[in-house]
């Protein structure tokens, strides 16, 4: 027998030969412990789509529907520092840095190609496995990426989600959006290396250069 510091005799000990009221203390404190992780882990996101969007009624994680909305705002909040270059999604911008740096540390394992992303080895070696994950629902089309999936619902849907703020135009991709928006800064960042030409698209210069191989008149 011996007294507490609140001078209540302990003198009832458990099985185990601690006294009581200590054994109890700390049990209540290993419950709360419980239960702190309990409603921490209860907070955690659930990974459900629970959050749909205003503009187009798709619905997302609560991470998801902020990077999703950047689709219809266009906005780019991560800049890369070397050309300016900006992009939705920090993921993007950290394979985009890898142009600049020339690292690609993914390499396929069956043809030894090399990737800047994990991402992009992936959706690569669907071209050996024949792998097209990603089917329309309305006319069964299978596609390799969830992005090419995104387009072509598009063509059922006819959303246009990107606009041109000065004259509201309308487009299916970020692509041509960005193309269109050229024709009003005059910005033609393609160059033809033989004859100098400048052009606003890929595509056109592409084109253009076909005329130097002989393969258009």
């Amino acid at each position: 027998t011996h007294f507490c510091r609140l001078g209540e005799r302990c003198d009832y000990r458990g099985s185990s030969g601690e006294p009581q009221q200590h054994h109890d203390a700390d049990e209540a404190e290993k419950s709360l412990s419980r239960s702190e992780l309990l409603k921490k882990h209860q907070q955690r996101p659930t990974g459900k789509r629970t959050h749909c969007c205003s503009d187009c009624g798709k619905r997302f994680t609560s991470s998801g529907i902020k990077i999703h909305q950047r689709t219809h705002t266009g906005e780019k909040p991560y800049g890369c520092v070397q050309c300016g270059k900006s992009f939705g999604q920090s993921g993007h911008l950290l394979s985009h840095q890898r142009t600049h740096t020339g690292e690609k540390s993914y390499s396929c394992g069956q043809c030894g190609k090399s990737f800047s992303s994990s991402r992009n080895l992936t959706q690569h070696q669907r071209t050996h496995t024949g792998e097209k994950p990603y089917s329309c629902d309305q006319c069964g089309k299978s596609f390799t990426t969830s992005g090419s999936l995104t387009l072509h619902q598009r063509t059922h849907t006819g959303e246009k989600p990107y606009s041109c703020d000065q004259y509201g135009k309308s487009f299916t991709t970020s692509g041509s959006l960005t193309i269109h928006h050229r024709t009003h800064t005059g910005e033609k960042p393609y160059s033809c290396a033989q004859c100098g030409k400048r052009y606003f698209d890929k595509r056109s210069l592409i084109k253009h250069q076909k005329i130097h191989e002989g393969v258009v008149s």
